[in-house]
């Protein structure tokens, strides 16, 4: 699915001097399968970024587009097909269910399409070492434990993009280097691309594209 940002302002940032490298108010393109860096200091919209794109607000001019459909114009069924099978995120305040287990949080998200079995949602958090977790309420787990139970949820759907709002700011490096190796490895299987929004790190990942905000 080709994502297309023509003209887009988000209102709470029109007031701020933005780059002329900058996606807002540029026309930016984002290809199928491409592995994109979104780079940028903080206030410069990373989250603002993510909610739009992924549809859940509307505040901005300009135009956002699905393979060349207006995201205006989709209705609920449309939106309910999309984030089943083309689009799924990371938010960078993860949104899981505080009171509910990593189990039920991940297998509430993978009812929906069947996408792992259980086993193979516990060798994921095996991969990120938090497999002893799996029974654990996701309120009581730290942030950085709590931002891998997001990534493994993220990838428990068909995606042809994952887009990522700063999902490692809590990770040192060798975790961050564990889930970036976990969501490259997924993306290359089902042949999707992926967007992650920084500060400026690239975590010497070999990104097909930088972008900035």
């Amino acid at each position: 699915m080709k994502i297309k940002l023509d003209k887009v302002m988000p209102q709470p940032l029109a007031s701020i001097k933005h780059s002329d490298k900058s996606i807002w108010g540029n026309e930016i393109e984002l290809s199928p399968q491409k592995k994109i860096l979104l780079n940028a200091s903080s206030g410069k919209g990373k989250s603002t970024f993510a909610t739009t794109v992924f549809g859940l607000r509307d505040d901005y001019s300009g135009t956002i587009t699905y393979d060349g459909r207006d995201i205006r114009t989709l209705n609920v069924d449309d939106w309910t097909e999309i984030r089943m099978n083309k689009l799924s995120v990371v938010f960078q305040d993860l949104q899981l269910f505080p009171k509910l287990s990593v189990r039920e949080n991940l297998l509430l998200k993978n009812s929906l399409t069947d996408t792992y079995s259980e086993e193979e949602l516990k060798q994921h958090l095996t991969m990120l070492e938090i497999e002893d977790k799996w029974e654990q309420k996701c309120g009581l787990l730290s942030m950085g434990q709590q931002q891998r139970v997001a990534i493994v949820r993220s990838l428990a759907q068909p995606f042809e993009w994952l887009i990522m709002d700063e999902p490692f700011s809590h990770l040192d490096e060798e975790n961050t280097q564990r889930c970036l190796k976990l969501i490259d490895a997924r993306a290359n299987k089902i042949n999707a691309g992926f967007v992650l929004t920084t500060l400026g790190d690239d975590h010497n990942f070999n990104f097909d594209q930088e972008l900035n905000l």
